[in-house]
């Protein structure tokens, strides 16, 4: 059976203690489900437009969002819609990866027993190659040998496994991953194995740095390690490409297929944009002393969140600073999302008549 070969480091420790402490933060923060649209939508852009601009696609990432938050699969529709000038295979990408992190949110359970297996790898291929490679190909492992070349030039960086291997090399992964030995493993680990091991087998013709991405993803979620599904690894590995393919390289010219420097790397990069929730969450909840005052969590609408956010910024708002956040809404409707926020205790009103504003809660 695939048997992953690291050591636990001090600095690998020391990631997973940050992140669990952050872990914590988040799914007890008061305000959290306040922004929880706001968050999810900023994360899922980030991984879909990250996560095919470094396998090479061109769209920016206002041109990605426009293309994320058009709920269609129709190429031609969403390039209307968008009123993006683009190469049809640029946007194809960025609809199909959308598709794949949506059909991981659906999935009900999270059940590992149930999609810790091929099918699951399968099915996410599927959505990551739909109408980019010819149908034989679209979740059917490869039956050819390919090379994978360095990111600097078309120098080979490494050959993957033969392709008869390729059935076997990955029954034997899920094994592992299924195995009593892989639960004592923290998720964070077991994740970031999964990446390396399905893009070092590299089981199909293309696409297969995104479909282990989506599927280390998938692996936190069964961990109920989703951080509320505000975070994205994506930003961080395209922040610097090159040093992302080193990461995974190190394994193989370890000599001993020792993964601790791609645990540590993985481990980082989760750590900071953990850290980034976490700063996110802080300034909201403004020190947790919201929900001690109010001894619960707070709902509020997405015109109330534009609110806040500048409250955070500036410290106070009038109404007329509200009314131009939200030219295209009411002047009564403002007032009521204002009394709202006063009811639930999130704001304070100050001053009389033409000096009204309003303040965060002290």
């Amino acid at each position: 059976m695939f048997q992953p070969n690291y050591t636990i480091t001090n600095n690998l420790l020391m990631y997973i203690s940050r992140i669990e402490a952050a872990r914590a933060l988040i799914e007890n923060s008061p305000i959290v489900p306040a922004w929880e649209m706001k968050f999810r939508d900023d994360a899922l852009q980030r991984t879909v437009h990250y996560g095919t601009k470094i396998e090479g696609n061109d769209l920016t990432a206002e041109q990605a969002r426009q293309v994320v938050m058009i709920d269609d699969s129709n190429l031609k529709t969403i390039s209307e819609k968008a009123g993006i000038m683009a190469r049809d295979r640029d946007i194809q990408e960025v609809i199909n990866y959308r598709n794949v992190i949506w059909w991981i949110d659906q999935q009900q359970n999270l059940n590992p027993e149930r999609l810790f297996s091929e099918k699951t790898l399968k099915k996410i291929h599927s959505l990551t190659v739909n109408r980019l490679v010819d149908e034989q190909f679209v979740g059917v492992y490869r039956d050819r040998q390919v090379v994978v070349k360095s990111v600097a030039g078309d120098d080979i960086a490494f050959r993957p496994p033969h392709s008869t291997e390729v059935p076997f090399l990955i029954a034997d992964f899920f094994s592992w991953l299924n195995s009593p030995e892989a639960q004592a493993v923290h998720p964070i680990v077991k994740a970031a194995i999964t990446h390396y091991q399905l893009v070092n087998i590299h089981p199909f013709i293309e696409g297969n740095g995104r479909t282990a991405r989506a599927m280390a993803t998938l692996v936190l979620y069964c961990s109920r390690y989703d951080f509320k599904r505000f975070f994205s690894l994506e930003q961080y590995f395209d922040a610097d490409v090159g040093r992302y393919y080193q990461a995974l390289l190190s394994v193989q010219q370890s000599g001993s297929q020792d993964m601790t420097y791609w645990l540590e790397y993985f481990g980082y990069g989760l750590a900071i944009e953990v850290d980034k929730v976490k700063s996110q969450v802080l300034k909201l909840s403004k020190d947790l002393q919201l929900k001690e005052k109010l001894g619960r969590q707070v709902s509020l609408s997405e015109r109330q969140i534009i609110l806040l956010e500048i409250l955070q910024h500036q410290g106070e708002i009038t109404s007329e600073e509200a009314q131009q956040a939200l030219p295209n809404v009411s002047t009564d409707t403002i007032l009521r999302d204002i009394k709202d926020l006063i009811k639930k205790g999130v704001i304070e009103k100050r001053g009389v008549t033409k000096g009204v504003r309003y303040v965060l809660s002290e």
